[in-house]
This record gives C-alpha cells, sequence and structure tokens, in this order.
C-alpha cells in the first residue's frame, strides 16, 4: 500500500511522479534538485545547490515522519562529478551522521542544475 507523502516545503513535482511515498515502513523521496519552494530559484555553485537539495530532501522526509537519520540508501547525480565532487562531499557530511547510509554517486547529465538526490529511508 502506497500512501503520498506532499509538502509546500519542498518544490512541486514537474512532471508525473510523487514527491515521496511511504511503503510499509519505508520512505522513498523522489530526486530532488536545488530549487528554493518559496521562490522556485536555484542557488549557484555545488555547495550551495547541494545544500539546498537535501534541505528540500528533509523536508520531505519530515513530512512523511522520518529524519535524515531514517536514511539507508542516498543516490546522488553530479552534473561534474570530477570537479564537484570534493564541495558537494563537504555540504553532505553535514546532513547527515554515522552510520552514514550507503551512497551511490554518479556523473549524469543534468537539466540546468548541478546536482540531484533521491534517498531510501527505513521508519522501523
Amino acid at each position: 500500500m502506497k500512501k503520498v507523502i506532499r509538502t509546500s516545503k519542498a518544490p512541486d513535482p514537474v512532471g508525473p511522479y510523487s514527491q515521496g511515498l511511504v511503503c510499509g515502513s519505508r520512505i522513498y523521496v523522489s530526486g530532488q534538485g536545488p530549487f528554493n519552494p518559496e521562490t522556485g530559484k536555484k542557488p549557484e555553485g555545488v555547495a550551495e545547490q547541494t545544500r539546498q537539495t537535501l534541505k528540500n530532501v528533509q523536508a520531505i522526509l519530515e513530512a512523511g515522519g522520518a529524519t535524515m537519520d531514517h536514511v539507508v540508501k542516498v543516490t546522488a547525480h553530479l552534473q561534474n562529478v570530477r570537479q564537484d565532487f570534493q564541495a558537494f562531499n563537504e555540504v553532505y557530511k553535514t546532513f547527515f551522521k554515522e552510520p552514514f547510509p550507503v551512497r551511490t554517486t554518479v556523473g549524469s547529465d543534468l537539466l540546468n542544475i548541478l546536482v540531484e538526490i533521491d534517498v531510501i529511508a527505513e521508519l522501523d
């Protein structure tokens, strides 16, 4: 059984998908980008885009009854993985604590953004 997560504290989906879903004891957050939900604008630079993206993820998790501590899996897409990995990682580690979630970080051809992140969280 799927329960939709919807919050105004994260950007509206730009296609036919949900911000997040609760399925049993898991929360799935769709790929989030760096757009500020209040202004619709994106910050410059990978560090600030990573920060805003993770704030968007965090807002969806909270709307579903979870925190960043519940995250077990992260998939991160970077437009310029070689150039931006270190700056991305510095911001990323401020949102998570040990034991850190497992993570895959890949270079992707993103549409006018530098970072996109999706997560899976376990409520139990």
